[in-house]
Protein backbone atom coordinates (compact mmCIF):
# COMPACT_ATOMS: atom_id res chain seq x y z
CA UNK A 1 0.00 0.00 0.00
CA UNK A 2 1.28 3.46 -0.89
CA UNK A 3 2.06 5.72 2.04
CA UNK A 4 2.81 9.42 2.13
CA UNK A 5 6.41 8.52 2.99
CA UNK A 6 6.66 6.66 -0.34
CA UNK A 7 5.63 9.85 -2.12
CA UNK A 8 8.11 12.07 -0.26
CA UNK A 9 10.99 10.46 -2.18
CA UNK A 10 9.95 12.42 -5.28
CA UNK A 11 11.66 15.80 -5.34
CA UNK A 12 11.59 17.17 -8.84
CA UNK A 13 11.07 15.22 -12.01
CA UNK A 14 13.31 14.42 -14.94
CA UNK A 15 10.39 13.30 -17.11
CA UNK A 16 6.89 14.57 -17.77
CA UNK A 17 4.00 12.47 -19.02
CA UNK A 18 1.30 14.00 -21.19
CA UNK A 19 -2.28 13.31 -20.19
CA UNK A 20 -4.36 11.86 -23.02
CA UNK A 21 -6.43 15.07 -23.23
CA UNK A 22 -3.16 16.88 -24.03
CA UNK A 23 -4.05 19.81 -21.75
CA UNK A 24 -2.01 18.70 -18.76
CA UNK A 25 1.27 16.93 -18.05
CA UNK A 26 2.22 15.13 -14.87
CA UNK A 27 5.41 14.21 -13.08
CA UNK A 28 7.03 10.90 -12.19
CA UNK A 29 5.70 11.21 -8.64
CA UNK A 30 2.12 11.57 -9.84
CA UNK A 31 2.59 8.64 -12.21
CA UNK A 32 3.92 6.55 -9.30
CA UNK A 33 0.95 7.56 -7.14
CA UNK A 34 -1.57 6.71 -9.88
CA UNK A 35 0.14 3.40 -10.71
CA UNK A 36 0.47 2.25 -7.10
CA UNK A 37 -3.08 3.24 -6.11
CA UNK A 38 -4.84 2.50 -9.40
CA UNK A 39 -5.99 6.11 -9.49
CA UNK A 40 -5.38 7.41 -12.98
CA UNK A 41 -9.00 8.55 -12.61
CA UNK A 42 -7.70 11.27 -10.27
CA UNK A 43 -5.48 12.69 -13.02
CA UNK A 44 -8.47 12.48 -15.39
CA UNK A 45 -10.68 14.34 -12.91
CA UNK A 46 -8.16 17.17 -12.48
CA UNK A 47 -7.56 17.36 -16.24
CA UNK A 48 -11.31 17.56 -16.87
CA UNK A 49 -11.47 20.80 -14.90
CA UNK A 50 -8.78 22.53 -16.96
CA UNK A 51 -11.39 24.22 -19.10
CA UNK A 52 -11.54 27.66 -20.63
CA UNK A 53 -14.50 28.92 -18.57
CA UNK A 54 -12.87 28.08 -15.23
CA UNK A 55 -9.54 29.57 -16.26
CA UNK A 56 -11.21 32.74 -17.58
CA UNK A 57 -13.20 33.14 -14.37
CA UNK A 58 -10.09 32.60 -12.21
CA UNK A 59 -7.05 33.58 -14.32
CA UNK A 60 -4.67 32.98 -11.41
CA UNK A 61 -5.38 29.25 -11.84
CA UNK A 62 -3.31 29.35 -15.05
CA UNK A 63 -0.21 29.64 -12.86
CA UNK A 64 -1.06 27.63 -9.74
CA UNK A 65 -3.79 25.29 -8.46
CA UNK A 66 -4.02 23.44 -5.15
CA UNK A 67 -6.00 20.20 -5.49
CA UNK A 68 -7.04 18.13 -2.50
CA UNK A 69 -8.74 14.75 -2.34
CA UNK A 70 -10.38 13.87 0.98
CA UNK A 71 -11.61 10.29 1.40
CA UNK A 72 -14.22 9.52 4.05
CA UNK A 73 -14.68 6.28 5.97
CA UNK A 74 -17.71 5.36 3.81
CA UNK A 75 -15.42 5.41 0.71
CA UNK A 76 -16.96 8.59 -0.71
CA UNK A 77 -14.62 11.48 -1.42
CA UNK A 78 -14.46 15.15 -2.22
CA UNK A 79 -12.05 16.66 -4.71
CA UNK A 80 -11.46 20.40 -4.41
CA UNK A 81 -9.37 23.02 -6.15
CA UNK A 82 -8.25 26.23 -4.50
CA UNK A 83 -6.19 29.18 -5.65
CA UNK A 84 -4.30 28.90 -2.36
CA UNK A 85 -4.82 27.21 0.99
CA UNK A 86 -6.51 30.26 2.53
CA UNK A 87 -9.41 30.61 0.09
CA UNK A 88 -12.66 28.81 -0.57
CA UNK A 89 -12.66 26.08 -3.25
CA UNK A 90 -13.31 27.21 -6.82
CA UNK A 91 -14.06 23.59 -7.79
CA UNK A 92 -15.73 20.90 -5.69
CA UNK A 93 -16.43 17.46 -7.08
CA UNK A 94 -18.16 14.71 -5.12
CA UNK A 95 -16.91 11.19 -5.76
CA UNK A 96 -19.50 8.53 -5.01
CA UNK A 97 -17.01 5.71 -4.41
CA UNK A 98 -13.25 5.27 -4.29
CA UNK A 99 -10.83 2.70 -2.94
CA UNK A 100 -8.05 5.31 -2.80
CA UNK A 101 -5.88 4.15 0.14
CA UNK A 102 -4.99 7.53 1.65
CA UNK A 103 -7.49 9.63 3.59
CA UNK A 104 -6.09 12.79 2.02
CA UNK A 105 -3.73 13.84 -0.73
CA UNK A 106 -2.71 17.25 -2.03
CA UNK A 107 -1.50 17.85 -5.55
CA UNK A 108 -0.39 21.02 -7.30
CA UNK A 109 -0.82 22.19 -10.87
CA UNK A 110 1.89 24.66 -11.78
CA UNK A 111 1.71 26.03 -15.32
CA UNK A 112 -0.14 22.95 -16.65
CA UNK A 113 2.03 20.38 -14.81
CA UNK A 114 0.41 18.20 -12.14
CA UNK A 115 2.85 17.34 -9.34
CA UNK A 116 3.23 16.16 -5.77
CA UNK A 117 3.92 18.93 -3.23
CA UNK A 118 7.43 17.51 -2.71
CA UNK A 119 8.10 18.01 -6.44
CA UNK A 120 7.19 21.71 -6.37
Amino acid sequence: MTKKADLAQFTGSTALFTHWLKILSYTEGVKFLASQTNSFWLIDAIASHQNRSLLLKHPELKEFQLWQLEVKADKTAKLTCRIDSDCEPVVTQKIEYTNFPLTQIKLYVREKVLMLPSEY
